[in-house]
């Protein structure tokens, strides 16, 4: 296992000098790289409707908004939840008796 994270520390040094970029830049690259891998893999089974929102957001370590935010990037579509409480209607046919 030590001998496994040797090699891919050389290799992230190697392609850092030959890049002109810091390893810590190297592994954001990476990170992005792989969290849009899982995102893909999540909205695959969001399309099918094997999977649900709060279950991808937990997975992904994201919020629902920031979710939805990825579906409409992509032009997926979602149902959009209005959580505003309708105002009463008042009857003034019942006020003017």
């Amino acid at each position: 296992m030590n001998t496994q994270l040797k090699t891919i520390k050389s290799e992230i040094e190697s392609y850092a000098q030959s890049t002109n970029l810091s390893e810590l830049q190297v592994l954001d690259k990476l990170k992005a790289y792989y969290f849009n891998k899982n995102v893909n893999e999540n909205l695959k089974l969001y399309r099918k409707g094997k999977k649900k929102v709060s279950d991808i957001t937990k997975d992904l370590k994201i919020s629902p908004r920031k979710f939805y935010a990825i579906l409409e990037k992509k032009n997926i579509k979602h149902t959009k939840y209005n959580k505003t409480k309708p105002e009463p209607e008042t009857d003034t046919a019942s006020e003017q008796d």
